[in-house]
């Protein structure tokens, strides 16, 4: 995975299957997050690949669960958060499931 701001705003929606609108929405919502250098028009938006990640998994809980976008965001930051510690405990000699 790469960490660099790599992915235009149609870029973004082409990979998560999803209109451009979609994602601009998203981002005006606060769900998804433009790269700190990125320009203040959206052509000139940039996403890196865990924003990628991010909005994959927004989009498939959104469509799977029919959730709000707020809520599909919470829940895609706690899927993470668990991945995160199960990273750590799995470093730290534990054995998570």
């Amino acid at each position: 995975m790469l960490d660099t701001a790599a992915l235009d705003l149609a870029q973004l929606a082409h990979a998560c299957q999803k209109p451009t609108t979609w994602v601009v929405q998203h981002v005006r919502d606060e769900v998804l997050h433009i790269d700190g250098s990125s320009g203040a028009g959206a052509a000139e938006w940039r996403f890196s690949s865990r924003t990628l990640l991010r909005a994959r998994r927004i989009a498939h809980l959104e469509q799977a669960f029919d959730a709000d976008p707020q809520l599909a965001a919470l829940a895609a930051d706690l899927m993470e958060e668990v991945r995160q510690l199960r990273q750590l405990l799995r470093q730290h000699g534990g054995n998570p499931r």
